[in-house]
Parts: structure tokens; sequence; C-alpha cells
């Protein structure tokens, strides 16, 4: 038994290892994301068994739009990779390779954290006003500093 217990361990490790090398930077925003994702999926059917509206259709409809948040994500590092293998090619060095992509993936963190808190809300969970008002903030820079790229 322990042994596959350390096999899993092992694997479960090579995998975020590679993950991380793989997506540079993303890797921290990228299970940030996830988690956020989790997080919101879990207030909303919370308040929909609150008010008796649970529904698989709409539960299903839920997880496909996670998963559509994800191949946003992977679209933006698409284009990251595009803009810096094209800037390569004709010397061009960017100080980062995944602009978009964590310019995205920061946009969908504080989408789902505005959702979980609209969800606290709604469970009757009290939501300190400044902190609504530090995520609008920062949606809203984020989305400055995308316009600016």
């Amino acid at each position: 038994m322990k042994m596959e217990n350390k096999s899993i361990r092992l694997t479960f490790t090579g995998i975020l290892t590679t993950a991380a090398v793989y997506f540079d930077m993303l890797a921290v925003p990228v299970l940030v994301l996830i988690a956020a994702m989790a997080a919101d999926y879990i207030t909303g059917m919370t308040v929909a068994w609150f008010r008796s509206e649970i529904s698989s259709r709409q539960g299903i409809k839920g997880i496909v739009t996670k998963v559509c948040y994800m191949a946003l994500v992977a679209v933006a590092m698409g284009v990251d990779y595009i803009l810096y293998g094209t800037m390569a090619l004709v010397n061009i060095e960017l100080p980062q390779t995944t602009i978009l992509g964590l310019l995205v993936t920061i946009w969908l963190i504080i989408n789902e954290m505005i959702s979980i808190l609209e969800n606290l809300s709604k469970i009757g969970v009290p939501i300190p006003p400044f902190l609504t008002k530090v995520i609008r903030r920062l949606k809203i820079s984020t989305e400055n500093k995308g316009e600016e790229s």
C-alpha cells in the first residue's frame, strides 16, 4: 500500500512540475483560477439549493462555462505564443512570454471572485463593502492594462 501511495505522489508531483515549467508564470494563476471556479460553482449551487432551484441543466451549464474559461486562457496563451515567436523572428525580445494569458487569467479570477461574493451575499453572508470595491477596482485596472497592451 505504501508503494502505491508513493507512486501516486511521485506521479502527481511530476505532473505539477511539468505544468509549472510549461505554463511558466501562469502556473499559479491558473491554479488560483481553478480554485476560484470551484468555489464559484459550489457557492452558486448552494444558492440554487437554498432557493430550491437546483437543476442538473443549470449545473451542467455552469461546468461547461468553466471549461470554456479554460479554453479562453488557452486562446490567450496561443496568441502570446504567436506574438512571442513572431517578435523573436525579427530579433525583438519581449520581457515575458505570457502577457495576454496572464491578463485573461487574472481577469477571469476577478470575475469569479465577484460572482462568489454575489453568491455569498444571496446566501446571507455579510460582505464587507470595501472588499467588493477593491475587487471591482482590480477588474477595472486589469481591463485598462489589457487595453494598453
